[in-house]
């Protein structure tokens, strides 16, 4: 690969790709606001800019800031890349929420949710500010993409997707990377999501497994799935590799939640069918006493679940999908 900033990242106030020369890569830091003391806020940014013109395809990882999975995953694309048989441009933003990720906390440094403040505001707050910057200076570039996400704290998340499977492009990407689950899950507008289809940009959420650690075996799965649509949209040379994964499809989905509180035990693990009226949870007081049971509503598939035993009235249990399908 040709690196034409190799020691380090130029920094820069926006993405800008059409001055780049083709077969090249390029490091940036991209400028989205300014902290206490008047230091530049900054995200890390991967282009590779292929030997032929194309799509732009973008990967956002990190939104919230304790989501590591979606890092090395973009580390692997680019270290395997041979630039000069990309067709278009791949960028990737390594960490979208570089404030998070040094406080090592899922929110931004204001206490808010990124992915709850699209499309923010030019002259909104700290998140509003920051929110908007990264739309509008690097996402509204792309033509294609993937918000990498995991589970948050306490929960525990299967391989899946989040897409709007009554759009033929989106739908073509979720089952192209072949994850453990496909939710139809439509937007919701305050998202990254959200607004990247508000732009018309086809845009998928990749929820890879479980917070504040990096799963190699996540990554690596994940990684053959992302090959496989960049291949597909013929960014990358070569055919689709098989998988063994068989894709669960889900029509949707809810979080079953404690109606007392007490001490949480979840029976099953995520990607396991369950069957309408098994049971699925059991609380207990601090005695001991099982005083609740939890049973499932339908028929479906664990997605999510909970890991934190604590769990006071209204806490979640388990993230059920209601099946449609299967796709081989």
């Amino acid at each position: 690969m040709m690196w034409v900033t190799p020691e380090g990242a130029r920094p820069a106030d926006q993405l800008e790709l059409d001055d780049l020369p083709l077969g090249t890569m390029h490091r940036r830091y991209i400028k989205l606001g300014e902290d206490g003391i008047g230091l530049s806020l900054r995200v890390p940014v991967l282009i590779a800019r292929g030997g032929k013109p194309g799509p732009v395809f973008g990967i956002v990882a990190a939104l919230h800031g304790n989501e590591l999975n979606g890092i090395p995953l973009i580390h692997r694309l680019f270290r395997d890349l041979k630039v000069e048989k990309v067709k278009g441009t791949l960028v990737a933003v390594i960490v979208a929420n570089v404030p998070g990720l040094l406080l090592h906390q899922r929110v931004f440094n204001d206490g808010e949710d990124l992915n709850r403040v699209f499309p923010g505001r030019a002259d909104g707050n700290c998140s509003q500010v920051y929110a908007y910057n990264l739309l509008h200076r690097i996402v509204n570039r792309f033509d294609y993409m993937i918000d990498l996400h995991t589970a948050s704290f306490g929960r525990v998340n299967s391989l899946y997707i989040r897409a709007n499977m009554d759009d033929e492009k989106i739908a073509h990407m979720a089952k192209t990377l072949q994850p453990q689950i496909v939710l139809n899950s439509p937007a919701p507008i305050q998202t990254l999501r959200g607004q990247a289809i508000e732009l018309g940009i086809p845009s998928i959420t990749l929820e890879m497994c479980n917070p504040s650690r990096i799963q190699k075996d996540v990554v690596r799965m994940s990684l053959l799935g992302v090959k496989n649509l960049l291949r597909s949209l013929k960014v990358l040379p070569g055919a689709l590799n098989k998988s063994n994964q068989v894709s669960i499809f889900c029509s949707d989905s809810e979080w079953l939640y404690t109606s007392k509180g007490g001490f949480l035990e979840t029976l099953p693990s995520v990607a396991t069918v369950v069957e309408e009226g098994e049971i699925i949870a059991r609380l207990r007081n601090i005695f001991g006493d099982v005083i609740q049971e939890y049973k499932a509503p339908y028929s479906g598939i664990i997605i999510g679940r909970s890991v934190n035993p604590i769990a006071q009235t209204g806490a979640r249990i388990v993230h059920l999908g209601r099946i449609t399908h299967k796709h081989d």
